[in-house]
């Protein structure tokens, strides 16, 4: 018999930590698909984030890096210029990447370190109890805005994607989400997108994956997924935000 669908070789065949519901796995299965299609699995190195991934090295069976909360891209940075034969991915939250990892964010985007950064928004500070996230939106409850966010005393959602396309340096980024088989889809052919960049030498690469978070939000799973289309989604519009590869053929 055929066998149609498999477990990718790059992905452990280990049990997952994450809540019912959390699309984090789904995330770690296109990642781990892309690296079997790149065959680039013995050459890969990816950097674990603080947070509800931090146990991503134990997901893939590349060669893997922990990092201090928020510094993944100064540590793929290192790795990266170390030996830049290397194919060097970050993977981290919005509480990671968004807030106490901003300036390395930034500032890898402007040097266009020739890395790939996988970003998931979950609008929420997961790991640590469901605290407001500089990705939260205007009037979500949180831990820490029980009435909501309030523009006047906390601002507003941060849009990384959108903030990011204006860096010069940045080579390639788009957002996408996993609530449903078109967009998980999508979001596979965006993650390989961001890896052919490096292999190419095209510089610094972020997709932004809409996520999930049931317990935090106190949603079922499948209410969770209404509540991110319903409310994420119309903050956060999927799509490309800058393509230097389209650019170049204008």
């Amino acid at each position: 018999m055929a066998i149609v669908f498999e477990r990718p070789k790059s992905l452990s065949d280990v049990t997952l930590h994450y809540c019912p519901g959390c699309t984090h796995g789904i995330i770690h299965r296109l990642i781990a698909e892309v690296i079997d299609e790149l065959d680039i699995e013995g050459k890969t190195i990816g950097v674990a984030p603080v947070g509800c991934s931090v146990f991503a090295y134990n997901y893939f069976n590349c060669d893997m890096q922990e990092a201090a909360h928020g510094r993944a891209p100064a540590v793929a940075t290192g790795i990266k210029r170390a030996d830049p034969g290397n194919i060097v991915f970050t993977y981290q939250g919005d509480g990671d990447l968004a807030a106490i990892g901003t300036a390395e964010t930034v500032h890898a985007a402007a040097r266009s370190e020739n890395i790939t950064v996988i970003f998931v928004n979950n609008a929420i500070y997961g790991m640590t109890g469901g605290q407001m996230a500089p990705t939260s939106l205007v009037g979500q409850v949180t831990q820490t805005s029980p009435y909501g966010r309030k523009t006047e005393t906390q601002g507003y959602p941060l849009k990384v994607c959108e903030t990011l396309a204006t860096i010069q340096g940045t080579a390639y980024a788009e957002r996408v989400s996993v609530d449903d088989v078109k967009n998980i889809k999508k979001a596979k052919a965006a993650i390989k997108k961001a890896f052919e960049n490096q292999l190419a030498g095209r510089g610094f690469s972020i997709v932004e994956v809409l996520s999930t978070c049931p317990t935090n939000w106190g949603l079922s799973p499948v209410e969770a997924l209404g509540w991110l289309r319903e409310n994420m989604m119309p903050h956060y519009p999927l799509g490309i935000y800058k393509d230097i590869t389209k650019e170049e053929k204008k």
